[in-house]
């Protein structure tokens, strides 16, 4: 007869010990999730994909985005242009040169006639500068710096492409491939250029 209320006296002492375990359990549950997070986290930016960014015109801040990835160029900038007017963005590109940064421009062949272009400004200040006259226009709006990031879209670059029409601008990184393909790109174009020497060559 005894048996039974001690059994049940340590039925209790149990479920005191049970319950006092369960924040210490609940605390050890949310240090191993927190310690289990971080790690893939540090592991995904690490790891990360490609890095995308998207901009709109009018006045969607355009040429603001394309003026630091030129100032931030360590070695290269590639440039393929249909029209190019836009004083920001020509000087960026002159103060790289005079960093040291190799840069490169293919225009289209329309740059040879208009009134003192972008083309007349880059021949002029030391900047290597082409005209693709082998297609009807030379229509691509490409950046490649460093061969790394890649800036890409229908914006020209152009005060009109940041202030009047509708346009998109894309910067890429991250993605190698993509990269290299548009630098083979911009070596067949460039094998069939001309050097640029001046309006009305």
């Amino acid at each position: 007869m005894m048996a039974t209320p001690s059994s049940r006296t340590v039925r209790p002492r149990v479920t005191l010990k049970s319950s006092t375990l369960s924040p210490i359990v609940l605390a050890l549950l949310i240090f191993l999730a927190i310690f289990c997070v971080f790690p893939v986290t540090a592991t995904t930016e690490s790891s990360a994909g490609p890095s995308i960014r998207l901009f709109f015109s009018p006045n969607g801040g355009g040429t603001e985005a394309i003026i630091p990835e030129i100032r931030h160029a360590r070695s290269e900038v590639l440039v393929q242009a249909y029209s190019f007017t836009s004083a920001p963005i020509a000087t960026a590109l002159l103060d790289a040169r005079k960093r040291g940064v190799k840069v490169t421009v293919i225009l289209d062949k329309s740059q040879r006639k208009a009134n003192y272009s972008a083309a007349d400004f880059l021949r002029n200040s030391g900047i290597a500068t082409y005209i693709d006259g082998k297609h009807a226009i030379a229509h691509n709006k490409i950046m490649i710096i460093d061969r790394e990031c890649v800036i890409t879209g229908s914006f020209n670059f152009t005060k009109a492409a940041e202030e009047k029409n509708a346009e998109n601008i894309l910067v890429i990184r991250g993605n190698p491939d993509l990269t290299a393909k548009y630098i083979g790109n911009f070596d067949w174009h460039l094998r069939h250029s001309d050097v640029y020497r001046g309006r009305g060559e």
